[in-house]
């Protein structure tokens, strides 16, 4: 038996060499508040202490690191109590949706705010003097890649020292789709980032850029840039987290692969390793956090390495009361909230377009597209969403400049079985026909059962369940098929 006395002192410590750089330059810390009004902003002054046994570049002083973080205690604007959150210690005491919250303010945010609307500003002014180095992801609009190309562009903008570039993050969707993404709008209104600041695919002439010069492009989350922007590959000049190391694009030599972890966690070690105060904010740990909690199932996919729960451990100020396993609730729950979109928005949220040019190689002119939408619930509860489905879907069609869409449904039913339906939108009575006459040709790979839908009475639309258990590949490819065989287009 060891006496009281004689036990050694239990020292808490983390052995993992991915907490190092936050750890460098940080080791006691002193909160001084000032103010506690619930109707005024409560001043944080965090004095950071480093001792003598830490890496530091000068032994004999001390080193000091002051940062100001605001906290604004607001009424809460959006109910969560429908979003079935794991429980957590704040919720013992405040509830699952409190009325109050606590809203924080840090210098960190205030710094990537104050850098978007710097770099809006430049490119209005038509970033005189400078190349333009944009930042871009897929033009697939998942919180991975947006939150990468905001916080990869940041990064660049912090650590550069040539004032050559000027580094602006681009959104690769239009503006107006943003709506149909509802975990984003609240992911980015949680993170107090400014989305008026952000700068979306429409809203930025990159082809204007290259024909002077002045375009760099760095690619994050992809071997090969979007279709839409194919033109400008020749203006790739660095490839951050990309899947394998393929020459596809032999002139670019800065290649950073991704096999290691999500591109959030690669991007997060980056500020660790060299601007750790950046992490200090709640709002910048969140966005990180909430694209490797996405990208990785919740730190359960097979293919979450160590490194990703490693700084989702490190990030988990984020997470704020809900903690890990709550953020990832709220973003899946509002990934499937349909509640306050209109039809174009459901139908834009995952959608696909073809044309003759991409399929069939014949000009873009002669041929007309095909778009593909994807929705989470029954055909019966699309129509049900409006009052004037038929109208609305052929708005969505005709502002896409499609002459067919395909709505393709995947739900699962009361008795939890999975079903598959289908409704068929052209702006023909002959192209109908001849699509559907397509479809039925290839029976064993589509095979449909008429949907007798009440309030569907447009003779351009038909509605189908499909009888057997189908991807929405098989359907994609059907489209193609088409495209390419078809002379009906």
């Amino acid at each position: 038996m060891i006496s009281p006395q004689q036990q050694e002192p239990y020292v808490r410590a983390r052995h993992s060499p991915y907490f190092d750089g936050l750890l460098r330059g940080h080791d006691q810390q002193t909160v001084i508040i000032t103010g506690s009004s619930e109707t005024e902003t409560t001043q944080l002054m965090k004095k950071i202490t480093v001792s003598d046994d830490l890496d530091v570049d000068d032994d004999d002083e001390e080193v000091m690191i002051i940062e100001k973080t605001s906290y604004m205690v607001t009424r809460t604007k959006e109910k969560l109590s429908s979003v079935l959150v794991p429980l957590s210690a704040a919720s013992y005491y405040h509830g699952i949706s409190p009325q109050m919250e606590i809203v924080e303010y840090s210098e960190s945010i205030n710094k990537l705010n104050a850098y978007l609307k710097a770099t809006k500003d430049a490119v209005n002014a038509g970033v005189p003097g400078k190349f333009l180095r944009a930042v871009i992801a897929s033009d697939l609009a998942d919180v991975g890649s947006v939150a990468s190309t905001i916080m990869y562009s940041f990064y660049l903008h912090v650590t550069s020292k040539k004032e050559e570039f000027c580094t602006v993050p681009i959104i690769n969707i239009d503006r107006a789709n943003l709506a149909s993404h509802v975990e984003l709008n609240w992911l980015l209104h949680s993170c107090q980032i400014d989305q008026s600041s952000l700068i979306f695919v429409d809203e930025i002439d990159l082809s204007y850029y290259d024909l002077f010069g002045s375009l760099k492009i760095v690619l994050l989350k992809c071997n090969k840039i979007a279709h839409k922007q194919e033109k400008l590959k020749h203006a790739v000049v660095e490839m951050f987290h990309c899947t394998k190391r393929e020459a596809i694009y032999p002139w670019v030599k800065t290649i950073t692969t991704g096999e290691e972890s999500t591109c959030c966690t690669a991007i997060a070690e980056k500020f660790v390793a060299h601007s750790p105060e950046i992490l200090a904010g709640k709002s910048i740990c969140r966005i990180l956090l909430a694209g490797i909690l996405l990208d990785t199932g919740n730190l359960r996919d097979p293919q979450c390495s160590h490194k990703d729960k490693y700084t989702a451990s490190l990030l988990i100020n984020g997470a704020g009361r809900y903690g890990c396993n709550g953020l990832h609730q709220i973003l899946k729950y509002k990934m499937h909230d349909l509640s306050s979109l209109q039809v174009s928005d459901i139908l834009r949220k995952d959608f696909k377009k073809w044309t003759g040019q991409e399929i069939g190689g014949e000009s873009s002119k002669s041929v007309s597209q095909i778009g593909m939408s994807c929705i989470g619930i029954s055909i019966g509860q699309l129509l049900a969403h409006t009052q004037n489905p038929a109208q609305e879907i052929t708005y969505f069609q005709s502002l896409e400049k499609l002459r067919a869409l395909i709505i393709v449904s995947g739900y699962y039913d009361e008795d939890k079985n999975f079903k598959r339906e289908i409704l068929v939108s052209t702006e023909s009575v002959k192209l109908l026909e001849s699509l559907l006459f397509f479809f039925d040709f290839n029976a064993s790979r589509l095979p449909l059962k008429t949907l007798h839908i009440a309030g569907l009475k447009n003779e351009t639309m038909k509605a189908y369940e499909i009888d057997k258990i189908t991807s929405r590949k098989i359907v994609e490819h059907l489209i193609s098929e088409f495209i390419g065989t078809s002379k009906a287009l």
